[in-house]
C-alpha cells in the first residue's frame, strides 16, 4: 500500500495591529530614493554645492580673472547651480515619502532619478576637472595666485568634487536598482 500524504491543519497567526510592527522592504537599501541614507546623500550633496556655489559667487575678482578661466568657472558655477536644484528637489521628494511612509520604487520615477542622476553627476564631474586644471595653472605653471584667489577657487573645486562624490552613490544605487528589475 502507498502511503498518502497527511494534511495537518494549521493555526492561524494571532491578529495584530499593523501599526505596531514597523515594515522593512527587504530590496531598500540605505542611499535608495525614500531612505533615511538616501536623504543623507541628498542634503550633503545640497550643502556641498551651495558652499561651492557661493565660494564662488563671493569672490570680488572672479570677473577679472581670464577670459579662458572665466569660461571654467562659470561652468562650475552653472554646474552646481543645478545640480544645488537637482539634489534639493530630491531632498524634498525623499522627506515627503519618508513622512507619508511611502516607496519610491516606481520604474518611472526610478528612471528619472537615474537619468538626473548621471546627468548632474557628469556636469559636476567635469566642472570640477576643468577648474581644477585651471586653478593648477594660475598656481603652479603662471605663478599668478598672488593677482588671483586660488584659494577660492581651489575651495569651490574641492566642494564640487565633494558634491559629485555624494551624487555617485545614488547614481549607481538608481542605476543598480534600475537594472535589477
Amino acid at each position: 500500500m502507498m502511503s498518502r500524504p497527511a494534511v495537518h491543519p494549521v493555526e492561524a497567526p494571532p491578529m495584530t495591529n499593523d501599526a505596531e510592527i514597523p515594515r522593512v522592504r527587504m530590496k531598500d537599501f540605505q542611499g535608495m530614493p525614500g531612505t533615511l541614507g538616501g536623504l543623507f546623500l541628498r542634503m550633503c550633496q545640497f550643502a556641498f554645492a551651495v558652499i561651492s556655489l557661493s565660494v564662488m559667487a563671493t569672490t570680488s575678482d572672479f570677473p577679472s580673472v581670464t577670459a579662458f578661466s572665466i569660461m571654467c568657472f562659470s561652468y562650475l558655477v552653472a554646474a552646481v547651480s543645478l545640480q544645488c536644484l537637482w539634489s534639493l528637489l530630491l531632498a524634498i521628494a525623499d522627506i515627503y515619502a519618508l513622512s507619508v511612509r511611502r516607496s519610491l520604487r516606481n520604474v518611472g520615477v526610478i528612471s528619472l532619478f537615474t537619468i538626473g542622476d548621471g546627468v548632474t553627476s557628469t556636469l559636476t564631474f567635469a566642472a570640477a576637472c576643468a577648474s581644477a586644471g585651471i586653478t593648477v595653472l594660475i598656481s603652479n605653471d603662471v605663478d599668478k595666485c598672488n593677482v588671483n584667489h586660488c584659494t577660492r577657487f581651489m575651495s569651490a573645486t574641492a566642494m564640487a568634487f565633494l558634491s559629485w562624490f555624494t551624487v555617485s552613490p545614488s547614481f549607481f544605487l538608481n542605476f543598480w536598482s534600475l537594472a535589477s528589475r
